[in-house]
């Protein structure tokens, strides 16, 4: 540690350990307006400190005090100038305020002026001054230079900022280099570097222990190359996390930008595009520019799928596209005729089968790590880093956490750490205990409970008896996944619902998809064998049901009548074909087919419940009482499972029995809330009947 310190506080010449502040480009703006009003102001413009009327001009030309005569711009206005000897005979004459004007008139008169000259001439003949010390009249022609740039200049100056306003408002409002329409070329990286550094570690990252080994490689090559570099080892040039939404590929970028003691930049692949042509392309040229200047660094692009996706596949705008010409300077930057020594490449995307085949070789992303859902073991150890900063009580069980929630990326665990504390403070709870998650994991799984939902008596039966058939079914099927609890309380957007217990596997055969199938179908089945029609209530499971028939028969090759073919495209080139990859012939056969196990499926279903009708009533009787039931009671009525032990039936029980003890729970607090709210009423009524019996004795 002591040796990395000393590192990273060596000066680099290629780093600016001290950036001084920018040009603020706002100074110009002001400096013009400044400049705009000082020339208003001091423009030299119609006198109107000294104006004269008639009488006033007369009386000057009487006594011979006036030099000359000028008249502006024809008959606009006449400027009057007095003899030097003469001004002192004016003592209330005011001095120009304008510091421009050397020879300014002492006077202005702007009254009639159409036969100003005539007029002048007669008042100095009517006085006998001699003609050779008559005045005569001169004209002038002056041009006001400063209205003339003001009216060609102010309105094109205002298209001006209004035009950087739009652009403003269009590159993001002045965030990072791109704000503004002058640096609408540059790069948006946010750059993590000296006193911007990011907190986060490998410690604070769970269940990726083989993506955390790669990637930790990357940072290991950082701090120690000489390690690699004796063996002839090159650093790698770029690694691509690719996996499903939620499964920490944003987090293992931030924990390099916290280990590796290096610039780190940082952007999403929808910053490189805008609506302006070659804007992109330039943002990854000034993007690799500066990660050069601060080499060695590390640049990350998430969802580069924004950008990478691959060329000439949209058939609408053609290869003259935006997102192509970025694309195609991305590759260049990343391994083209230049080189980027020191500069790596981490992106993350959770869609790789649409991203380019040039972007996706080695030389360029030189390693995928996959990161994908966590199982048991790393749900546990994510449960353990959220619950770190909760205030939870001794009855939490992270390992039974765990096992609650099958197929839950870290992101869904941080969801469900979150809610128990929100639901903790919602009942004013010191701590979070077990019923505080058990609550967390039904809210995000089914929804928030509508007690209050209005359900006639008759809708009532239906959803019981639909819940009950799915129960009955996935009960009585060999390969069909644990019930852990069955409700008819409204949550969400449903009426009722099932919880399971899935088995964790990476291959599921024929008869496993068939018996989840028929379990899908339990619910429809139940309905006509009951009441003799079916509802709009097996909306749901009806989707469920065709989109895997179409899996199986299309995807997975487990039609014996297709045959061992798959239509599957694992490029995703066939998302902008218009044609299918089958004849219509063949189409029918698919269509047939997937009619076919649907109804097989459904036939099945009704099979079974109508050998265990008797079981079917009293389920759903004990559903329509307690409106929730769970594992045991399936099993007190069906008995044990007809296939023996199963994986996944002893963790279905012991979660069954954990949500059993909280909806035991609420009902002694029920009770309780019950015999409060009588035990206070029985005292209420005591007391107004002693007030009563007062009254009387004293009447």
């Amino acid at each position: 540690m002591e040796n990395n310190n000393q590192q990273d506080k060596t000066p680099n010449p290629l780093r600016n350990d001290n950036p001084k502040k920018g040009f603020n480009f706002y100074w110009i703006y002001g400096i013009i307006a400044v400049a705009f009003i000082a020339l208003n102001f001091f423009s030299t413009g119609e006198a109107t400190e000294n104006l004269i009327q008639k009488g006033q001009l007369i009386d000057m030309l009487r006594k011979g005090d006036v030099e000359k005569i000028l008249l502006i711009n024809k008959d606009e206005y006449a400027e009057v100038y007095i003899k030097p000897d003469k001004i002192s005979s004016y003592p209330d004459l005011k001095p120009s305020s304008s510091p421009f004007k050397t020879a300014a008139p002492h006077f202005v008169y702007n009254g009639d002026l159409e036969k100003f000259g005539e007029f002048i001439t007669t008042i100095q003949k009517e006085q006998n001054i001699p003609e050779e010390s008559q005045i005569y009249l001169e004209r002038e022609n002056r041009v006001d230079y400063t209205s003339q740039i003001l009216s060609w200049l102010l309105p094109l100056g205002l298209i001006v900022l209004f035009w950087i306003f739009i652009m403003r408002r269009m590159g993001g409002g002045g965030a990072g280099g791109g704000g503004q329409i002058f640096n609408i070329g540059k790069s948006k990286a946010q750059l993590f570097d000296g006193k911007l550094k990011v907190n986060i570690t490998f410690d604070d990252v769970a269940g990726l222990d083989e993506a955390k080994v790669e990637i930790m490689e990357i940072v290991d090559f950082l701090k120690n190359p000489k390690k690699y570099t004796d063996l002839g080892g090159k650093i790698p040039k770029g690694a691509l996390l690719v996996g499903p939404p939620g499964t920490g590929k944003t987090l293992i970028a931030k924990a390099v930008a916290g280990e590796a003691k290096v610039p780190f930049f940082s952007l999403s692949g929808s910053d490189f595009v805008e609506m302006f042509v070659g804007v992109g392309a330039s943002r990854v040229r000034d993007l690799f520019k500066t990660a050069k200047e601060k080499a060695p660094c590390i640049i990350f692009i998430d969802e580069i799928d924004a950008i990478g996706r691959a060329r000439g596949k949209n058939q609408v705008t053609g290869a003259n596209d935006e997102r192509e010409n970025t694309l195609n300077q991305l590759l260049t930057e990343m391994d083209g005729f230049s080189n980027n020594q020191g500069v790596i490449i981490l992106a993350a995307t959770n869609r790789a089968d649409i991203l380019d085949r040039a972007l996706m070789r080695a030389g360029r992303f030189d390693r995928q790590i996959h990161v994908e859902l966590p199982d048991l073991t790393e749900r546990e150890a994510i449960f353990k880093v959220h619950v770190k900063g909760l205030k939870t009580d001794t009855s939490i069980n992270l390992n039974m956490l765990a096992k609650q929630t099958p197929g839950f990326s870290g992101a869904d665990i941080a969801n469900v750490c979150n809610e128990a504390a929100l639901i903790a403070a919602r009942k004013n709870s010191k701590e979070i205990n077990k019923q505080d998650f058990m609550d967390a994991i039904d809210r995000i799984i089914g929804g928030l409970e509508k007690r209050s939902k209005i359900i006639t008596m008759h809708e009532k039966s239906v959803i019981a008896y639909h819940e009950a058939g799915h129960a009955s079914v996935s009960w009585l099927l060999e390969h069909a996944n644990p019930l852990v609890k069955v409700t008819i309380v409204p949550r969400g957007r449903a009426l009722g619902a099932a919880w399971y217990l899935p088995e964790e596997r990476q291959i599921t055969t024929f008869d496993q998809m068939f018996d989840e199938m028929t379990a899908t179908m339990g619910g429809r089945a139940a309905e006509e064998l009951i009441f003799g029609r079916v509802s709009t209530g097996a909306l749901n499971d009806l989707e469920k049901v065709t989109k895997q028939a179409y899996a199986m028969i299309v995807y997975y090759g487990l039609d014996s009548k297709l045959g061992n073919i798959s239509y599957y495209d694992s490029s995703g080139q066939q998302e902008y074909s218009f044609q299918r990859p089958y004849s219509d012939k063949t189409a029918e056969l698919i269509d047939s087919e997937v009619h076919r196990l649907a109804e097989e499926a459904y036939l099945k279903a009704k099979t079974i419940l109508s050998e265990n009708m008797d079981k079917l009533r009293k389920l759903a009787e004990q559903l329509l009482n307690e409106e929730v039931i769970f594992n045991e009671d399936v099993e007190a009525i069906f008995g044990p499972r007809p296939f023996g032990k199963e994986t996944g039936s002893d963790t279905a029980k012991e979660v069954s029995s954990n949500f059993r003890e909280k909806r035991d729970k609420e009902k002694e607090n029920a009770v309780n809330e019950h015999k409060k709210a009588e035990e206070a009423a029985e005292i209420k009524l005591s007391e107004e009947n002693q007030s009563e019996a007062q009254n009387e004795s004293k009447d």
